[in-house]
């Protein structure tokens, strides 16, 4: 009985006192968009599921990536705070309302991760991203180290049933390494190898854009040989990131019968966003990373998406992981909240 009048008691405030219903950023549950939680066996009629890979044991530089999901998920709170106290959103950027009611998303947590075996944690995360794939709803992976990637790609396909699945790639790196005397044949920098060498889609269907650096010798050859989409960040320089992502998504849709979009955070210029473990100076801008997420959102290809590479312990200003949240979030309200 003494549950019970706490429990009404509680109620019965919560009804009473404006503001009550609308949670602040630092309070409460640590889930994406202080969304519900959810079984991964149990979203179907969700529009998107957010899954966590907390791993980062394949990275060729400096580690922290593992902590990426919890960081993405706190700054995300923000968003959602900002839209339950405004009782809705405008987004200044593209003039458009946003009703993230209308966006039914669930966090499903976590994938079981084992720091010390690659291999199982691989096959941890394409079963549980093909488990939301087979309920029809989209999946969106927090990473993590952008080998990930390439299980969650597989995930998707199989889980969803497609023959041929488009790859945008956003980068500062193409990850087309086949082997390294050092790293071996699975690390971060493999991923994309991996995946066009998968039975779900090939180079002709990978768009990687903001690529700089360097790269092997012959690269640009092997980008020319394999049909590879390549948009580097002279390219977007130049044409400016809206042509180049909508050439970069058209080339990945062709022929296919979904596109995967993969964001690793180090696309973007470090002095914006430090917090990865491989940077590379001359990135995107901020601007023009979301400008990225609102081109990609427009298109109805795309059926899954992931953020990776944002160690937050390499950025103690926290606006790593904040950008992060905001580029998920910018692609997410373009397909859903629109």
């Amino acid at each position: 009985m003494e549950d019970e009048t706490q429990d009404s008691r509680a109620t019965a405030f919560r009804e009473s006192t404006p503001g009550s219903a609308v949670e602040l950023p630092y309070a409460g549950f640590e889930t994406f968009l202080k969304r519900d939680i959810a079984d991964v066996e149990d979203v179907a009629g969700a529009d998107v599921a957010v899954l966590g890979a907390p791993y980062d044991g394949a990275v060729s530089n400096q580690p922290g990536a593992r902590y990426g999901p919890r960081a993405l998920r706190r700054a995300s709170g923000w968003l959602a705070y900002l839209s339950g106290y405004k009782g809705g959103l405008t987004n200044i950027r593209t003039g458009h309302q946003v009703d993230f009611g209308a966006l039914d998303l669930v966090d499903c947590g976590d994938v079981p991760v084992f720091p010390m075996d690659r291999e199982t944690t691989a096959e941890s995360i394409a079963a549980h991203v093909a488990t939301v794939a087979a309920q029809d709803v989209m999946p969106v992976l927090l990473g993590g180290d952008h080998y990930c990637t390439f299980p969650s790609f597989r995930g998707f396909a199989e889980g969803g049933g497609h023959d041929t699945v488009g790859l945008v790639q956003i980068d500062a790196h193409t990850d087309t390494v086949a082997e390294s005397a050092l790293h071996g044949e699975h690390f971060h920098g493999s991923s994309t190898h991996h995946i066009a060498d998968s039975p779900h889609t090939d180079y002709e269907h990978v768009s990687q854009v903001g690529i700089r650096g360097y790269e092997s010798p012959d690269f640009f050859e092997f980008a020319d040989e394999s049909g590879l989409s390549l948009f580097t960040i002279r390219d977007v320089e130049r044409r400016g990131i809206e042509a180049v992502v909508e050439d970069a998504i058209a080339a990945a849709a062709s022929d296919a019968d979904a596109v995967y979009v993969t964001f690793d955070i180090d696309s973007v210029e470090p002095s914006v966003a430090p917090g990865t473990g491989t940077p590379e100076p001359g990135g995107l801008s901020a601007s023009q990373a979301l400008s990225v997420m609102e081109t990609l959102g427009t298109h109805d290809a795309v059926g899954a998406a992931d953020l990776m590479e944002v160690a937050p312990t390499l950025d103690p200003t926290d606006n790593t992981s904040r950008l992060g949240a905001y580029l998920l979030t910018t692609l997410l309200e373009q397909q859903f909240a629109r």
